[in-house]
């Protein structure tokens, strides 16, 4: 099996892109310097599945990750979960990864009781245009806004877990997400290595690295208004990497929607697929 054809199912092999990263496309804050995120690890083709659950547990959800090499050697991510309830979370991210990081094009669908706003937002970069459809649950009638945008090189929408398998050890950076407010706000967000621990698959073990994905709660707080009142005062996303010779993902936590309930994404394991 070559390095850019893995299939995954363990711990061991890595994940491009979950888009729960989408989610925090919904995030807001304010640092400074943000840039682009040096590829040490080129992405390949990746097929996987991926298990939702409440932090108590409580499956919810299943997903799957499907990555492809396209035309003009762009990386193509799809990511999909499917809810219990019925709900859909979906996302289509491309890049590119010479020298560097470089979001191409993005595209998020949020719908289902599972989600307090339904969503349907689109960025293009060579087109310079994004396009955003949103709906919250007292809306009668659909917001719908479209334009131009000059995207930064450092603009990661669904991409901050694949940047962070690449960072340096100990790294604190900065990069950039496309908020919708509904219209598109370019905001920063902060990659901290934070605690180191580890994973056991059976009798193995592997060292791993918290990375906490901060936007400043002053922002947030700015945005939503009365509605941020309902956020905790130290408002981050939590996602576990897999720290030896070729970095993967472990687990994440964190909401799907800003204002959504926060949710535990894992590895599904053979038995977590029965019943699909």
């Amino acid at each position: 099996m070559s390095d850019n054809h893995k299939v995954f199912g363990s711990h061991r092999e890595a994940i491009a892109g979950l888009a729960i990263v989408i989610a925090i496309a919904a995030l807001m804050s304010t640092l400074a310097e943000a840039s682009p995120i040096e590829v040490r690890f080129p992405e390949g083709v990746t097929h996987g599945y991926l298990l939702v659950q409440s932090l108590s547990g409580e499956p919810i959800g299943q997903g799957e990750m499907t990555q492809m090499i396209g035309g003009g050697d762009l990386v193509e991510n799809h990511l999909v979960f499917r809810f219990k309830d019925g709900s859909l979370h979906e996302e289509n991210v491309a890049f590119s990864q010479h020298g560097v990081f470089t979001l191409m094009s993005y595209r998020l669908v949020q719908r289902g009781p599972f989600f307090p706003e339904q969503l349907d937002v689109s960025i293009d970069r060579n087109k310079a245009e994004y396009s955003v459809r949103s709906k919250t649950r007292v809306q009668e009638k659909e917001d719908v806004l479209d334009g131009q945008i000059d995207l930064p090189k450092d603009i990661y929408n669904g991409m901050l877990i694949t940047v962070s398998k690449n960072l340096e050890k100990d790294a604190n950076e900065m990069v950039s997400i496309l908020a919708f407010t509904p219209a598109p706000q370019i905001i920063n967000v902060q990659l901290l290595a934070l605690d180191k621990g580890s994973v056991h698959t059976g009798e193995l073990s592997n060292k791993t690295t918290q990375y906490i994905f901060k936007p400043q709660i002053g922002m947030i707080q700015k945005l939503l208004g009365k509605a941020a009142g309902k956020l905790p005062a130290h408002f981050q996303y939590d996602c576990w990497i897999m720290a030896n010779e070729t970095p993967s993902f472990v687990k994440f936590e964190g909401p799907l929607q800003l204002m959504g309930p926060t949710v535990r994404i894992e590895l599904a394991a053979n038995g977590d697929l029965a019943g699909r």
